[in-house]
């Protein structure tokens, strides 16, 4: 992927502020708010005209899921990555539906050879349709299953190695992980494939119950801009995208968190 710099998840909510953002050149969507037929949203349609690149981020196609991924959803993203023509686009090791029955939220996989064969199995299924690349992205997971076989970086690894597919690897999540876990998130970045990353996550969260929580909606605190600083002294990323989904500040409070993750990456600011 490109040097794009920082970018963030575009949202009807918020793609008046999006819009204005001098310095911009990537942004990334849900693909499944995007039709494959019909007008494209219209502030979608108004960057790609800038030049901006837009990236379609599934959340439905259940990689990790024992069931093959659905043809229709995975029709779907290919059709929407042409439509805003994409430099690729991304999705979850996790499943969200199983037996037929749709969970509603992404779920995390035990780290067992038999889950990574799964996902191979469908990320296979679904690259032999996508017309540009794809980066999956491992999710925060507030417990572990009893059955791992593998380290999250193995895990990772293997799944990578063998679907040849890129990382979006999201820099909250693994400040997340190992809160909850009580482990090193240094140790994980230092064991994971760096040169395989498209772009990383950058989002805030918070603690309820002793539990931290990958939000969405809170700002993004100090240990994960720290996290991000690390990341880049060891090997910088294409690309950093702030994600946002409910509760938004105002434009200033934005433009701040935009500005500190240029900070702590070294790249330009784009507000």
């Amino acid at each position: 992927m490109t040097d794009y710099g920082v970018g963030i998840g575009w949202r009807p909510e918020i793609a008046g502020f999006v819009a204005e953002l001098p310095g911009l050149r990537f942004v990334e969507v849900v693909a499944e708010s995007v039709h494959d037929h019909g007008p494209v949203p219209q502030g979608l349609a108004d960057l790609r005209a800038k030049g901006v690149a837009v990236v379609p981020h599934g959340v439905k196609l259940s990689l990790g899921g024992a069931e093959p991924v659905d043809p229709a959803r995975v029709t779907h993203l290919a059709a929407v990555a042409e439509r805003l023509d994409a430099p690729l686009v991304s999705e979850h090791i996790a499943f969200v539906r199983a037996g037929g029955v749709e969970a509603g939220h992404l779920l995390p996989l035990p780290r067992s050879r038999e889950a990574v064969d799964a996902v191979v199995a469908n990320v296979a299924r679904t690259r032999a349709e996508l017309p540009v690349p794809i980066a999956l992205e491992p999710i925060a997971a507030i417990f572990d299953w009893p059955d791992d076989e593998l380290t999250e970086a193995q895990f990772l690894t293997e799944i990578l190695d063998r679907t040849e597919a890129l990382l979006l690897l999201d820099i909250a999540n693994v400040y997340a992980n190992a809160r909850n876990r009580g482990t090193d998130p240094l140790a994980l970045l230092d064991a994971l494939p760096l040169d395989r990353i498209a772009y990383c996550h950058v989002a805030g969260g918070a603690e309820a119950g002793g539990i931290y929580h990958d939000t969405h909606t809170h700002a993004v605190p100090e240990p994960v801009l720290e996290l991000v600083a690390e990341l880049c002294a060891r090997r910088r990323p294409p690309a950093l995208l702030l994600e946002r989904d409910g509760a938004y500040p105002a434009a200033d409070t934005l433009r701040a968190e935009l500005d500190a993750i240029a900070a702590a990456s070294g790249y330009p600011a784009v507000t």
